[in-house]
């Protein structure tokens, strides 16, 4: 077997090999790390015999990441020399931030009624609602491949949902409470499809960078996340339960550094390797976490639900090559066009639209 430049091993040790595989590790070991400990936190108890209790506080960790993020976005505007000021009016960072925050605290609320494979699956799920809310917001259309594909992914997730346990084994037996987390999960879709949509439209219309936004749209939602736990007494809470027991503390830190890496990690992937191998990674990720949520927690699926899986997947992984095809022919026809949209600003609009964290 060759070796050397022109064999295997220079292949994989190449400069080029290497910085894939570290965009590989760091998005996937981050998002993977902030999977694991969101269900630990939202689904096991700590303490105990009597002392046991669960952690409550959903928007206390939304609280959390979003500050991290601001501090890591800001850092690194100012070792860029950046534009660290508000580049759109601040209610635009807000109605990001809002529908943001609300998002996010469906996605953890939700893991208090459904399983985590359940929620990561479910999460897949959100073309179909950025579909909606892009038509709507930004008049985009879309041809019968996108259709194909979200009606796939939809066929898919009620596979999985009818034909299996879906609820988390510490949630009550309540008949409503299968309901309340599906109700939840769809809270999550249609805010964070608007989040991703609105992100899109403040790129397009104000040309502003990634970090300033990120910066700026994090800070509103912590402003946000701050209000909301002080107007009904959880922030205290949160603080007492972190007094009782202290290990949550530095679950929550985990969590939050986990969640700040994977968006660098992201961000870093689609403007030195282009969205294919961002989405490539994103979907082995959560099938990832599916498998180890099934493994640490012990969550069983039946044979139906890993067709579902499957399905899922498979339409997500097609997708992604559907979107590099067109990517690629689009680039031939407008080869000569100077009013061309940059590459960098594309990859950085079809990230916002699979945004995870």
């Amino acid at each position: 077997m060759a070796s050397g430049e022109n064999g295997v091993l220079g292949v994989l040790c190449s400069p080029k090999s290497l910085k894939v595989l570290g965009c590989v590790v760091g998005v996937v070991g981050s998002l993977v790390v902030y999977g694991v400990l969101q269900e630990r936190i939202m689904t096991r108890p700590y303490g105990e015999g009597v002392d046991e209790e669960f952690f409550k506080f959903s928007v206390f960790l939304v609280l959390n990441n979003r500050l991290l993020a601001v501090c890591a976005a800001a850092c690194i505007l100012v070792a860029i020399k950046g534009n660290v000021r508000p580049v759109a009016p601040i209610q635009s960072y807000a109605m990001v931030s809002a529908s943001n925050v609300v998002a996010t605290t469906c996605q953890y609320e939700t893991l208090k009624y459904v399983s985590f494979p359940v929620q990561t699956l479910g999460k897949c799920a959100k073309m179909i609602p950025v579909m909606i809310w892009g038509f709507m917001i930004n008049q985009r259309r879309y041809d019968a491949g996108d259709i194909a594909v979200a009606a796939c992914i939809t066929l898919g997730c009620t596979i999985f949902g009818l034909y299996g346990q879906v609820t988390n084994k510490n949630a009550t037996s309540d008949s409503n409470t299968s309901m309340y987390g599906l109700g939840l999960m769809l809270g999550y879709l249609a805010f964070d499809g608007f989040t991703s949509t609105f992100q899109d439209k403040l790129f397009k219309g104000y040309h502003m960078e990634t970090y300033n936004q990120m910066v700026w749209v994090n800070l509103c939602s912590a402003t946000f996340s701050l209000f909301w736990l002080v107007s009904d007494s959880s922030l205290t809470e949160a603080f007492e339960f972190i007094q009782r027991h202290p290990s949550v503390m530095g679950d929550v830190v985990v969590l939050s550094t986990a969640a700040m890496l994977g968006q660098l990690c992201i961000l870093y992937t689609i403007r030195e390797f282009g969205a294919l191998l961002f989405a490539t990674i994103m979907t082995t990720r959560q099938f990832i976490s599916i498998l180890l949520s099934c493994i640490i927690f012990m969550h069983p699926l039946t044979l139906p639900q890993w067709g579902g899986t499957c399905l899922v997947f498979g339409a997500l992984y097609y997708n992604s090559f559907l979107k590099a095809a067109r990517k690629a022919g689009k680039k031939e026809v407008n080869a000569s066009s100077d009013g061309a949209e940059s590459e960098k600003e594309g990859l950085i609009r079809e990230k916002m639209d699979r945004r995870d964290v």
